[in-house]
């Protein structure tokens, strides 16, 4: 994906997780012995990126601890927050670091396993001003709805329930144009999910449904199928099992 600025949202407080990762901020919660946010770097650097942007918030010291200046050829870059700004706010801060007029913007706690490279396109196609890549579930009690209409534009978003069905929800992956960013206004604590999107519908925002895996490690029980969605590689199985 040439021309694109990438960018990860990993400053959140981990409020939810706190009772099973303390001492970290939560997307170093470690997966397999490896930090959670290693797997999206991973993903990221499939592609080949010159550099990614990490937005760091809570304990952010410790990710340039754990990773350093690079990842599989890929500069890193951290953008540290001076106080909780959301996840809106710390795209806003990072604004001067995005060097292209799109930028991919993921959030740090959860993995979607979208096909990047036809995701971009179709933003570009549609001169969309901001593409949330969706993902079906059978349940979205835990995250709300995200409705679109018969052409993918972004109609409304539909509050958490105690029941609810099936539907599409955010997954976490945001291809956005700059303008977009420089929409966001600064200085104070600003969502991008509960404040900025749904103040964008009926302005070219749209959904690119995705049929990818998806996971969210936000909270204990979702952080406990977390080793069960990344799969050991069978020579690492293999030496866990003899040291066993």
């Amino acid at each position: 994906m040439p021309d694109i600025s990438i960018a990860i949202l990993a400053g959140g407080l981990g409020t939810r997780l706190r009772s099973v990762v303390a001492d970290r901020p939560k997307v170093l919660a470690l997966i397999h012995g490896r930090p959670f946010l290693s797997y999206l770097l991973d993903r990221l650097c499939d592609f080949h990126p010159a550099e990614i942007v990490l937005c760091a918030g809570y304990m952010g010291e410790q990710l340039r601890e754990t990773f350093g200046d690079s990842h599989r050829g890929a500069r890193l870059i951290y953008s540290q927050e001076p106080a909780p700004l959301g996840t809106a706010g710390a795209l806003r801060f990072a604004l001067p670091l995005f060097k292209f007029q799109n930028v991919l913007a993921l959030n740090g706690d959860t993995f979607c396993d979208v096909d990047l490279n036809a995701m971009y396109a179709w933003h570009n196609a549609h001169q969309a001003n901001a593409t949330l890549a969706l993902v079906h579930l059978p349940d979205t009690s835990r995250y709300g709805c995200v409705v679109t209409d018969d052409e993918n534009h972004l109609t409304r978003f539909e509050e958490k329930k105690e029941k609810s069905g099936a539907g599409w929800i955010n997954g976490g992956v945001y291809l956005l144009r700059r303008g977009f960013i420089e929409s966001i206004p600064t200085g104070h604590t600003v969502s991008i999910e509960r404040e900025i999107f749904p103040n964008w519908i009926g302005r070219e925002l749209y959904g690119w449904k995705s049929d990818g895996r998806f996971i969210d490690i936000g909270t204990p029980e979702s952080y406990s199928s977390a080793e069960s969605f990344f799969r050991l590689p069978k020579s690492a199985r293999l030496r866990k099992s003899l040291q066993e």
